[in-house]
């Protein structure tokens, strides 16, 4: 992500492009899966999951492991476009051609340039506690200066950003409210369509891609060599629509912190 090293995203890179094949399809408290292993002398990878029934009676999320904050690397991107969305909507408008060019690659290819630049559109960190107000976020606050994968969140937080996008919402006025009719559909629309290579992740706990919509982020640690890997989205499974976010921190490498992650959205949906 471009908050690293130029060495650190080729690391990232290469990591996802070698380990795609391996990985193509991942309240109350419970436990979660044995975590992946990591290198001697470092403690375990970690990771939480929280998951909604969308199809259920309840509308209370079920967590599954601590609800710590965590890194968001790349899943602040939808974030990031929900905060660009709300201030098109203010201002009575649609997207410009220039927002629709950067917000497609940030969500569909995980493209941190364009992230660079909706960052810097929706002010940074303030713009995105500002939306996150709105839209009933209560512990994410946003990376440092341009190092929006530095943002911090929880898996609870994750579920009411995705009920923001994946749920119904009242009258929604300028300068108030939530996302409208339209910008979920937008962003739904784009999370159902990663690139292939980046459909691993909460996917891993649906049956088939029907109804398949998420975001993926990864994050090597300059300071410990350890990865963060996040997934959110909605998935279907027998007939039901289940948001889930699983975060983790921890792993030895973006292999180990996929499979933990794809392991504990199994366990959390199940």
């Amino acid at each position: 992500m471009s908050s690293l090293p130029s060495r650190t995203a080729r690391t990232m890179a290469g990591a996802l492009a070698a380990s795609t094949a391996a990985l193509v399809c991942a309240g109350l408290l419970h436990p979660v899966p044995a975590a992946a292993t990591t290198p001697s002398g470092q403690p375990p990878a970690h990771a939480t999951a929280a998951v909604l029934d969308l199809d259920g009676a309840g509308g209370t999320p079920v967590l599954h492991g601590e609800d710590r904050a965590y890194d968001t690397a790349s899943i602040v991107k939808v974030d990031i476009l929900a905060a660009l969305l709300l201030r098109a909507q203010d201002a009575g408008r649609q997207l410009t051609s220039w927002e629709r060019g950067r917000a497609e690659p940030m969500i569909r290819r995980s493209d941190n340039a364009a992230a660079d630049a909706l960052w810097r559109r929706i002010g940074r960190a303030p713009g995105l506690a500002a939306a996150n107000e709105r839209l009933g976020l209560t512990s994410t606050t946003g990376g440092p200066g341009g190092k929006w994968g530095l943002t911090q969140t929880t898996a609870s937080d994750q579920i009411r950003l995705l009920r923001a996008v994946f749920g119904t919402q009242g009258t929604v006025r300028a300068g108030s409210g939530g996302l409208d009719a339209r910008s979920r559909a937008y962003v739904r629309d784009l999370m159902s369509r990663v690139v292939p290579e980046q459909g691993w992740g909460v996917s891993a706990a649906g049956t088939g891609t029907s109804g398949r919509a998420l975001k993926n982020g990864w994050l090597e640690r300059n300071t410990t060599g350890l990865w963060d890997v996040n997934s959110v989205g909605r998935v279907t499974v027998k007939g039901h629509r289940y948001l889930v976010a699983v975060l983790s921190d921890g792993s030895a490498t973006m292999a180990d912190g996929v499979s933990l992650v794809e392991r504990t959205a199994r366990a959390a949906v199940s």
